[in-house]
């Protein structure tokens, strides 16, 4: 990726200095599970013989509680060059999301970013660096250890920047969704039954949403062949088939959550063809 290296982002909120804090409440509602969690549930499924995901479908978030911790100024140091390249990334997806919406009639609004490390609270409960990323609609925020990066290179497969900027750029896309009332929408599709298959299309769309962004950044000539391929290789990495067969050795469609990695892949290059919100219709296919 072609990038410039600038100051931290206004909607970034570090708290990596903060300490895990408390639990911010037993609500786990509304969280769209990061690549990690999948990964520990997919396991625990399987041990259990239950669906643990469907804890992930809905119910009341608990509030955030305080937090304390001391600084690591020598952690934050080596961090210095992540937290800008994950600001412009932010700062581009939002800036460019905030273009494609308003020829849609629709107004974009801010998300923010908070930068964590082992545990912090959120709206949809107590974020954990084993969740990996995710994004929750309760208070609108992206959260990202950014120790995650280096599992995703070293434990999926998934190296180089743009590999990264995909993983910001579909966890906006959830954003997205909230802001087009698609979020809200699928929630109740998933109350009404078949939970896993509507969260497979929640997905897919956020791939494809991440895919429409990198369309505006190919033509401003930011990520060239080399690049897409990476996101493309990012998203195959977290395929639910290709996680559990790591993890247990054996796939279960049925128990698919964010979709194949060859659907991943599929979605992504769709909004990456498209370039607009049109091209990600996932639910009518």
């Amino acid at each position: 990726m072609r990038w410039t290296p600038g100051g931290e982002s206004e909607d970034i909120e570090d708290r990596r200095d903060d300490g895990g804090g408390g639990i911010g409440g037993s609500g786990i509602g509304g969280i769209h599970l990061g690549l990690g969690g999948t990964l520990i549930l997919l396991i625990l499924s399987f041990v259990f013989k239950t669906n643990l995901f469907t804890l992930f479908s809905g119910g009341p978030a608990g509030s955030p509680s305080a937090s304390t911790g001391t600084a690591d100024t020598a952690k934050d140091a080596s961090e210095s060059t992540e937290v800008k390249f994950v600001s412009f990334v932010l700062d581009d997806v939002q800036k460019t999301w905030t273009g494609l919406l308003a020829e849609t009639g629709a107004q974009y609004r801010h998300a923010k970013l908070v930068l964590f490390r082992d545990s912090t609270p959120s709206a949809c409960g107590q974020a954990q660096s084993a969740t990996g990323p995710f994004y929750c609609p309760g208070d609108e925020k992206v959260y990202i250890d950014l120790g995650f990066f280096d599992e995703l290179k070293n434990r999926f497969g998934a190296p180089g920047e743009f590999a990264q900027a995909y993983v910001i750029a579909h966890e906006l896309g959830h954003h997205v969704q909230k802001i087009l009332g698609i979020e809200q929408q699928a929630r109740t599709l998933q109350r009404n039954g078949n939970a896993n298959a509507v969260s497979v299309k929640i997905e897919l769309q956020a791939d494809c949403f991440a895919g429409v962004w990198a369309k505006t950044t190919e033509q401003r000539s930011i990520i060239d062949q080399s690049d897409i391929k990476a996101g493309l290789q990012a998203a195959a990495a977290v395929g639910d088939d290709r996680l559990q067969k790591m993890s247990t050795g054996h796939i279960s469609p049925e128990t698919f959550t964010h979709g194949s990695s060859a659907d991943r892949m599929k979605w992504f290059q769709k909004g990456l063809d498209g370039g607009q919100v049109a091209s990600c219709d996932t639910f009518s296919q």
